[in-house]
């Protein structure tokens, strides 16, 4: 197994402010938009987003979590083990907000087409947004582009893109591991 550092450290901090930098010109104050994380991995970058733009700002954007356990289309799907479902937590109104989605790596795409079909019954959205720390670009099956993309990853359906976070990982860190056959 070969694994490759694509962003850790110093880097990987400022790849963050990047993406901060464009949401503050894209909704400066904020007032009409929201902040969710898409349940396990989107959510730490939510929750590092919104302390980022507080710093950043001294705004508070309203950050939520939102679990697709239920909308996944292999959800009922014969042979693949039972799926835990996480939390949600959205205590605030999506109705005619600028909803940016949040979530670590976006691959096929399906996961985003599950999280705007969860985001439905708590609303109609004015728009929604996409926001990526990774897009793995060539491997979609859904045609899903992200607004806000941290770094672009070339990979083939064989490569992992492994993203850890200090809160859960001890460490930040984008890495790409390749099984040697």
């Amino acid at each position: 197994m070969k694994q490759s550092i694509l962003l850790d450290g110093p880097k990987f901090q400022i790849t963050i402010r990047r993406l901060c930098q464009q949401l503050i010109e894209n909704h400066s104050d904020f007032s009409n938009a929201v902040l969710i994380g898409i349940q396990p991995r989107g959510t730490f970058l939510a929750e590092r987003i919104a302390r980022e733009l507080k710093e950043m700002t001294g705004l508070d954007v309203p950050t939520g979590i939102l679990d697709i356990t239920f909308y996944r289309d292999d959800f009922r799907m014969k042979g693949t083990s039972p799926i835990l479902a996480n939390s949600t937590q959205i205590d605030f109104i999506v109705e005619d907000k600028a909803v940016i989605l949040v979530d670590d790596v976006l691959w096929t795409g399906r996961t985003i087409r599950s999280a705007m079909d969860a985001i439905q019954a708590f609303g109609r959205p004015l728009k929604i947004e996409l926001l990526v720390l990774v897009d793995r670009r060539f491997s979609r099956q859904i045609p899903i582009q992200p607004d806000y993309i941290g770094i672009q990853v070339d990979s083939i359906d064989s490569q992992k893109v492994i993203v850890s976070w200090e809160e859960a990982d001890g460490g930040d860190s984008i890495e790409l591991i390749t099984d040697k056959k």
